[in-house]
């Protein structure tokens, strides 16, 4: 599925997108779905008040389908290996972005948490570690077209290695959602790559990648989930075997000459 030069992009970059990663068909009956759950009306922008709307999981047949499609499939098992994620069995949440006068409030940098803190129930307790625990990759899953216009999310191109600097650190417990964003502002500045594309396109990132949302400044909303693919444990970081899937090469690229 996924070329050496794309490979190589993914542990140098961070990331890498797949077009066609689902079908158009997929992503019409997901929105469908969506759109029944949103307090306004599709076909009124009048009603579109807010700038973000948050929905909540789901598990219905198109959002299962649109996840675990061969071409995924194979891409997991060259980023993660073989064996070593879990199929998706649920995607969301959905931030749902609007055209709005209003700024929306979720615009800050981050890196998804991947695993509880003392409240399991507080995200911003959630944390994150040099070992990725419980996490394989960050994905991006479009399910309406995104042009530059339409808030795409923003990504900082090779900042995964800036993260992983951060977390060698930290040693297991790692760092909580909020400690790990109030550091972000001080890495290196990073190229900076929109997430666009047509329905179906998903980009599948390296666990710790820096992202952001942004104002929408188009016509129609924008329909996108970040799901993670879920870890089998945690990733290794000896390469003494020579066979470190990708995720793990990216840290041990960053990490050269580091104590680990």
């Amino acid at each position: 599925m996924l070329s050496k030069k794309e490979i190589d992009q993914f542990i140098l970059k961070g990331f890498v997108r797949i077009d066609h990663a689902f079908s158009q068909e997929t992503a019409e009956a997901a929105r469908d779905i969506l759109w029944e759950d949103l307090p306004c009306d599709r076909s009124d922008p009048s009603t579109w008040t807010e700038p973000v709307i948050r929905l909540g999981m789901y598990s219905q047949g198109p959002f299962i389908e649109s996840l675990n499609t061969p071409a995924l499939k194979e891409a997991f098992d060259q980023l993660v290996g073989e064996g070593r994620w879990l199929p998706c069995q649920s995607v969301g949440t959905f931030p749902v972005r609007f055209p709005s006068a209003l700024p929306p409030q979720d615009t800050g940098k981050h890196v998804d948490a991947s695993f509880p803190g003392s409240d399991p129930h507080n995200y911003m307790e959630w944390r994150v570690n040099v070992r990725s625990k419980g996490r394989a990759l960050l994905m991006l899953a479009l399910y309406s077209d995104v042009g530059e216009d339409d808030a795409p999310t923003v990504i900082y191109e090779g900042s995964h290695l800036d993260v992983a600097r951060l977390l060698v650190k930290e040693g297991d417990s790692g760092l909580s959602f909020m400690e790990l964003s109030g550091n972000l502002d001080e890495l290196p500045p990073r190229k900076v790559v929109y997430a666009t594309g047509k329905a179906g396109t998903v980009y599948l990132c390296h666990p710790f990648l820096v992202h952001s949302a942004q104002a929408h400044r188009g016509r129609v909303p924008k329909i996108m989930a970040q799901p993670p693919l879920l870890l089998r444990g945690e990733f290794s970081l000896s390469d003494a075997e020579g066979d470190n899937a990708p995720v793990e090469q990216a840290i041990l690229l960053a990490l050269e000459g580091w104590m680990i």
